[in-house]
């Protein structure tokens, strides 16, 4: 059995753009071009790759085929690259990364800029939390992530990154407001907290580190939950907690300068959460890729704390 690679860059357009007819537009060919592609391919594979939803998405089987698409275009991409084939008029190879929002808000995007203005390569950049960017690398949907798991996924080569810290900030108006007589295990209790989405554990992981600190809130289930408000975005999430709206859990990497400014305050000073970030790659013959990767990790040690 052979794969065709038109194939292959077929599946992979249609997962990236969402749609067959997005896909053809990307491909310069016609929406029935990609439909006999993909129904060529399943065919020859005897298996449903595409789960035709809004965006189409993969089946357990899709992912697989997906990962080898990706790792085709990259190869072929280095090999081009290594016989003087490529030029300046060749389409750029595309570098599928996850990242998590503060790691985007902070340290990342200037090394990959400037490696942009070096290579022939486009990033696509999925943002997702540092504890389920693996996800996305096990599915092949991206190549490489920015993740707080240790642990190689099958398949996959993990660097250590640095910490990323984290302190319980308020705006001023707010500390007083909720903590007149400084923090509290009956104030945690009660006052409104700001969280990025409903995967962010960051504010009840301090909650709970607070709470078992004094002997109380042994198991998840004593911690309190107070009223949150979900702010889904890194700037926003600290102009929120900045607005006054509730207390949160921030970098000081991305806001120092309202730190200095008296715009935020620190509510705890021993109540920093460091969370480890690795860098996790597939295990892939690519130059490009290890390029990458050199300069993520680059930047990452100019700009987190030692691991």
């Amino acid at each position: 059995m052979q794969l065709h690679s038109d194939h292959l860059r077929t599946l992979a357009a249609v997962l990236d753009e969402g749609s067959f007819d997005a896909a053809a537009r990307a491909l310069s060919v016609t929406p029935s071009a990609v439909s006999q592609r993909i129904k060529a391919l399943e065919q020859q594979l005897g298996r449903v790759l595409l789960v035709r939803s809004k965006p189409i998405r993969a089946t357990a089987s899709g992912e697989l085929v997906m990962r080898l698409a990706r790792q085709f275009d990259q190869l072929e991409h280095e090999t081009l690259a290594t016989l003087g084939v490529e030029s300046g008029a060749q389409s750029p190879v595309t570098v599928p990364l996850a990242v998590n929002a503060d790691s985007l808000g902070t340290w990342i995007l200037p090394a990959l800029a400037e490696l942009s203005r070096t290579e022939n390569v486009r990033f696509d950049l999925y943002r997702e939390d540092q504890a389920h960017t693996v996800a996305l690398l096990e599915a092949g949907t991206v190549m490489a992530a920015v993740t707080s798991a240790a642990e190689p996924v099958p398949g996959c080569t993990v660097r250590p990154l640095g910490a990323m810290q984290y302190r319980p900030m308020a705006s001023p108006g707010f500390a007083a407001s909720w903590f007149p007589q400084g923090v509290s295990l009956a104030a945690l209790a009660e006052a409104p907290v700001v969280n990025f989405d409903r995967r962010d554990d960051l504010q009840h992981g301090y909650l709970a580190a607070r709470f078992r600190r004094r002997g109380q809130g042994a198991d998840a289930g004593a911690v309190p939950r107070p009223p949150s408000h979900f702010v889904p975005s890194s700037a926003d999430f600290a102009a929120a907690v900045e607005l006054g709206l509730g207390w949160g859990m921030l970098p000081p990497l991305q806001v120092e300068q309202r730190v200095a400014s008296g715009a935020l305050v620190d509510l705890d000073p021993s109540g920093g959460v460091d969370i480890p970030l690795y860098w996790q790659q597939w295990r892939l013959a690519s130059g490009l890729l290890s390029r990458v990767a050199d300069a993520v990790e680059a930047a990452a040690r100019a700009a987190l704390l030692p691991a």
